[in-house]
């Protein structure tokens, strides 16, 4: 089995195969769009991605993704983000006056790092890249924030440790394949639908769905690329039962102008 991640090994992407699937051959992507057509041309069987993440929101453009190259989720996986601040072997927290991480990452530590103002922050591609390259190029007074798994990884000392600002940080991952593969104990579902150009079309799908025993989780907007200004929505239901969603997804087909099932898995808790 060989499975598709965005980033490098010791990077979060790895972290979550690897508890979904042990030492896995694995396939490095840069991109989300690598990622989703190595899936989808059948490079590789499967593939784990970003879906959202409780601090800085849903990443929108990956559903598109996923809906464009017809993809399935079939899992989903929350991983609780602990970032840590590494340097080459033998530095300390005061040796450091740069710090060099994925966006998200410098995002979620943006705390830590007004107290330490004259370090400089620098965006890079990936957190476990910035602490390869670091290690490769024996590069001093400069760290990364990445995992744990990438200190170990690239053999790096931890100068600062969960550094993180919220220590309930967690990241949503699902798992993508190009075929459709149903849990018996499936409980959740992820649909995109356009609803219809009607007043309160919308309060409507989803009273009818609060009818049909359909909790929904979480509900938001994503643009309709090739129209501009107008919008799709993506949901997440949860149901006790398949027969249940499916009964929910004829009722609610009559109400929207157009569904599209992203996926149904069994649902993952922290």
């Amino acid at each position: 089995m060989k499975v598709a991640i965005q980033g490098i090994q010791g990077s979060y992407h790895h972290q979550v195969a690897s508890i979904l699937y042990g030492n896995v051959e694995l396939l490095e992507c840069s991109t989300f769009d690598q990622l989703v057509n190595a899936v989808s041309t059948g490079h590789v069987q499967t593939g784990v991605m970003a879906i959202g993440n409780s601090i800085a929101g849903s990443i929108l453009p990956n559903y598109n993704l996923i809906k464009e190259q017809n993809l399935c989720i079939t899992a989903e996986y929350y991983l609780n983000i602990e970032h840590q601040l590494m340097a080459q072997k033998g530095q300390v927290f005061e040796d450091i006056f740069e710090v060099q991480s994925h966006p998200m990452a410098l995002l979620q530590c943006q705390s830590f790092f007004r107290k330490h103002s004259h370090i400089k922050l620098v965006e890079t591609d990936d957190t476990a890249a910035a602490a390869q390259r670091i290690a490769r190029d024996s590069k001093m007074g400069i760290a990364a924030i990445a995992s744990s798994q990438a200190a170990a990884f690239y053999e790096l000392d931890v100068v600062a440790k969960d550094i993180q600002e919220v220590r309930n940080n967690a990241t949503r991952f699902v798992v993508v394949n190009r075929e459709s593969i149903i849990d018996e104990q499936a409980n959740k579902a992820t649909i995109n639908f356009t609803a219809n150009h009607e007043p309160s079309s919308l309060a409507k799908i989803l009273t009818k769905l609060g009818d049909l025993d359909m909790n929904v989780t979480k509900i938001q907007s994503i643009p309709i690329i090739e129209k501009p200004f107008l919008f799709s929505f993506v949901a997440d239901l949860e149901f006790k039962n398949l027969q249940l969603f499916k009964e929910a997804q004829l009722e609610i087909g009559i109400l929207v102008e157009s569904l599209k099932i992203l996926g149904i898995y069994k649902s993952h808790t922290l």
